[in-house]
């Protein structure tokens, strides 16, 4: 395994450094116990499916991309076994740590079809620090774990370079990773991922959801497609329709299917952290797996419920042409994709223009107020309309 914290430290130095005083020692031949050691023991773990020099050379091309990601709270000490980040440098007095962790899912599978692995790691960053950013963290630094059967220089660094761009656009420095080469785990070619997220919110300005109220607006920040959820459904329904990767997508037909289905997952970090800082989101939920169905509810009451006009979304005909071509039902839809709502904002009625002001002076200019917060009754927590939309 290769630890890349604080990449922009050449591992190939120091591992040639080593390797040059354990031969001084041992006279390059001599075993402690008088046996002969081999001059070649770099070749045999090769041999035996992990090419160390592979891992030197995976870090030497992507330091420049992990060096761009640099932001107030790093520069500490660099070359250790762990990667440090200074809270006081980054402007932050009594703060509350938030954490998450995520992966992308067999979205991977279609990145690997097509060899088109520049949005996954972009993919990988927005599904964790969208869900530290709903609480109100600021997301400040990000970890990678990626594990191949056999180690392309090339995949690994375009994977990595996108998780580099996501970490840009959220705010984020990208302080570190691991890249395992495990044979006989995974077969040649195919990877995993799994990326971790630490953020920071001053105590007193975390969003939990407790705050939500009857009346709240429910304001809606669109997806940018399905994001990296549901890709089994999602490739399930391909199957079913008898269409290749490599064919124009039947919603998009200036794309093929697959470029059009490994949109990367847009990042609303920056938005929903402002929001929160300016007191004007009581919560927020980002829109992952459970859908429109289970999220919601996570960030409001349980005495309160949701209502929500899917009309009120901007139209993609992906989601139209998913539930009519794999003959999804309108409640499975919306129980697995976000459906078009990429990031959910209970704001409090009479500061929804102040939100909306906010928002469009982010970039944000396609929100869109949705529904509203109710009492729960005894209905249930999520009240959807506009369902119809699915089979036009």
């Amino acid at each position: 395994m290769i630890q890349r914290n604080n990449v922009n430290v050449s591992l190939r130095e120091a591992r040639t450094t080593g390797i040059a005083s354990v031969r001084q020692l041992f006279s390059l031949n001599q075993n402690i116990d008088g046996s002969n050691m081999t001059e070649n023991g770099d070749d045999a773990y090769k041999q035996a499916g992990v090419d160390i020099a592979a891992g030197d050379a995976l870090v030497s091309r992507i330091s420049p991309a992990a060096k761009a990601t640099a932001r107030a709270g790093t520069g500490a000490a660099l070359g250790g076994f762990g990667a440090a980040f200074d809270l006081k440098a980054a402007g932050y007095s009594d703060p509350i740590l938030v954490a998450a962790t995520d992966g992308v899912g067999t979205k991977l599978l279609i990145a690997e079809i097509l060899g088109d692995h520049k949005g996954i790691g972009t993919d990988l960053v927005a599904m964790c620090v969208n869900d530290l950013a709903t609480q109100g963290a600021e997301p400040l630094f990000f970890l990678d774990y990626f594990a191949t059967g056999k180690l392309d220089v090339d995949q690994a660094s375009e994977v990595i370079e996108g998780i580099a761009t996501g970490c840009k656009l959220a705010g984020c420095a990208l302080i570190g990773g691991e890249t395992a080469e495990m044979p006989g785990v995974y077969p040649v070619g195919r990877y995993d991922l799994a990326g971790f997220a630490v953020g920071a919110v001053e105590r007193g300005g975390f969003v939990d959801g407790t705050a939500v109220r009857e009346g709240d607006a429910v304001l809606a920040i669109p997806s940018s497609g399905v994001h990296s959820n549901g890709y089994s459904l999602v490739r399930r329904v391909v199957e079913i329709s008898g269409l290749n990767y490599y064919d124009p997508a039947p919603f998009a037909p200036e794309k093929t299917l697959g470029a059009a289905l490994l949109t990367p997952t847009r990042i609303y970090a920056r938005e929903a952290v402002a929001l929160a800082r300016n007191g004007l989101a009581h919560g927020m939920a980002h829109i992952t797996g459970g859908g429109l169905i289970e999220n919601p509810p996570r960030a409001f009451p349980k005495d309160l419920a949701m209502e929500f006009d899917l009309g009120a979304l901007p139209a993609d005909p992906l989601f139209p042409w998913l539930a009519q071509a794999g003959k999804i039902s309108a409640f499975d839809m919306a129980r697995t994709f976000n459906c078009g709502a990429g990031l959910l904002i209970y704001t409090p009625a009479d500061q929804v223009d102040e939100a909306l002001k906010l928002l469009a002076s982010l970039g944000a200019n396609d929100v869109v107020i949705g529904g509203q917060i109710v009492a729960r009754g005894d209905g249930p927590a999520v009240r959807l309309d506009g369902m119809d939309r699915f089979q036009r």
